[in-house]
């Protein structure tokens, strides 16, 4: 594995196999790797010819009084990881390399996607996902991917960066994969480092929480409140009060009253401690049961 730390030595170590037409791909990172990242890695390892790793952590994208200080670090352990993972391309790049003097740019996706839940002004805000847009469209255009990889734990964020590709015509597939859990249900984040013994315990009720509106799905809710009640109503009895609880169409965040055999995404934002973690669950309609078919008409 090569570590570049520039945009012209990172443009150079890809030159040799994009000429060829070799299948590059890229997975965004803000560091301290955890199996969530990693299996992006493996994914990217499947699927390309070249894997690059780019791991900055962000500052355009926390507001006032967020982790940014206090965000965890280790790049020689991320390293190693990200070796063992077969990792061609390590890119740490520096707040001077990615934001030089007089910056002046952001991309935005403006509209439904960006102002609700995490861009709430109550939670995160418009800010965090102009951060967000900003820097991927810096990496995607550095590093000029076929296809760069995401988890669904950041499912808002997932949609966001499909709707700047298809708007700016990037010429990148997002491959958003399948949020990675702890044995017990709780999604990994770098975030959850923060998390005491005591708050690590209540913090599974934000996944306990996601299988109950899960389960009032199954047995027959027909109101996406019922789903928010039910997640709800787990959370507060582990003493977790959520910033916000929310049950909102998957394709778009537009919101929905009734479920009406179309896929919903129940997602929550709870602080346990210092740690703000976020979740999520896509619930999508039961198939039709098949007609019997092997009976005759009746004549």
């Amino acid at each position: 594995m090569k570590i570049v730390r520039s945009k012209p030595e990172l443009r150079e170590s890809l030159a040799a196999p994009r000429r060829s037409g070799r299948r590059i791909g890229l997975v965004p990172t803000m560091g301290y790797f955890h199996e969530g990242h990693l299996s992006l890695m493996r994914a990217a390892r499947r699927e390309c010819d070249v894997v690059v790793v780019s791991l900055f952590v962000n500052p355009t994208q926390f507001g006032p009084g967020e982790d940014l200080d206090a965000y965890p670090r280790d790049e020689q352990r991320d390293a190693e990881l990200a070796q063992l993972e077969g990792v061609d391309l390590l890119w740490i790049p520096t707040v001077d390399q990615m934001y030089s003097e007089g910056f002046a740019t952001a991309v935005e996706v403006a509209g439904d996607l960006t102002g609700v839940l995490e861009g709430e002004p109550d939670h995160r805000g418009p800010d965090h996902f102009r951060g967000v847009t900003t820097v991927v469209a810096k990496l995607l255009n550095s590093v000029q991917p076929d296809a760069a990889y995401f988890g669904r734990k950041d499912a808002q964020q997932a949609l966001v960066l499909q709707r700047m590709v298809d708007d700016l015509d990037f010429p990148v597939e997002i491959r958003a994969m399948p949020t990675i859990r702890e044995e017990d249900g709780l999604a990994l984040s770098s975030r959850n480092a923060y998390l005491s013994p005591d708050e690590r315990e209540r913090a599974v009720a934000i996944s306990r929480g996601l299988r109950a509106a899960e389960r009032a799905a199954a047995e027959g809710a027909t109101s996406t409140q019922a789903l928010v009640e039910a997640a709800l109503k787990v959370l507060r009895q582990a003493g977790v009060e959520p910033e916000y609880v929310e049950a909102r169409s998957a394709d778009d965040l537009s919101t929905i009253a009734e479920l009406n055999g179309r896929p919903v995404l129940v997602a929550v934002a709870a602080r346990v401690g210092k740690a703000r973690l976020i979740d999520n669950v896509l619930i999508t309609p039961a198939p039709e049961e098949p007609s019997d078919s092997s009976q005759e008409a009746p004549l």
